[in-house]
């Protein structure tokens, strides 16, 4: 019989469902009890109810919540608040990982960390999405920064903005955006966004505003 920590070693960080543990551990005549052992010891993770990542110490890997908040509830996209920070737009941490979906919005709390997932109208949902490497192996998806930027604008309600000053003024004193890392935003993904027919003129000061600023 193979080694099965060896095996969910191979895992690295990209979270393991229950059916897969049992599939390692099919020599043992009670698996579940051998995985609620590995659980004690911390060498499994719970995210929730029939899935774990693997723990760092056994894989080297740190924990990689881009993939676990994929996988977690889709078909998502992390973006909004925390793909913001991710990309040194704004300066505090967020401790939340946001998402957009194109379900139903939803907020799950897991051994990870808080996950929020805001609906998104299906037209939006692909534009600027990227599939990224993250560290340790794998890919998950991620928007862009225009996406991040233009998601936290068409979901925020009630945002009165009828000029692009008042636009900058709102993303530098709201959002608090790092206007000099502007030219990491891609204008023709605001275009495609406010081609949408989703918050055009909104958009439309977003674009005249990020293009000042590069």
């Amino acid at each position: 019989m193979r080694n099965p920590e060896l095996q969910i070693k191979a895992f690295g960080n990209i979270p393991v469902l229950h059916p897969t543990l049992l599939s390692v551990l099919k020599g043992y005549k009670t698996p579940n009890n051998k995985i609620f052992r590995w659980v004690d010891e911390g060498v499994l993770l719970p995210v929730k109810r029939g899935m774990y990542v693997v723990s760092p110490e056994l894989t080297g890997k740190p924990v990689e919540r881009l993939l676990i908040a994929n996988l977690l509830y889709g078909p998502s996209c992390v973006s909004l608040d925390y793909a913001l920070w991710h990309y040194g737009l704004i300066p505090e941490q967020v401790m939340e990982v946001t998402s957009v979906t194109t379900r139903r919005s939803q907020t799950l709390e897991t051994g990870m960390g808080r996950f929020s997932y805001q609906h998104l109208p299906e037209g939006l949902f692909p534009i600027g999405l990227e599939s990224v490497a993250v560290t340790g192996g794998g890919y998950a998806l991620l928007a862009s920064p225009a996406k991040a930027l233009c998601d936290r604008l068409v979901l925020t309600r009630q945002l009165r903005i009828h000029s692009v000053k008042s636009m900058q003024h709102f993303l530098l004193d709201d959002l608090r955006f790092d206007a000099d890392e502007a030219n990491l935003i891609d204008l023709q993904i605001i275009a495609a966004y406010q081609q949408s027919g989703h918050k055009t003129e909104l958009l439309g000061h977003l674009y005249g505003a990020i293009k000042q600023w590069q």
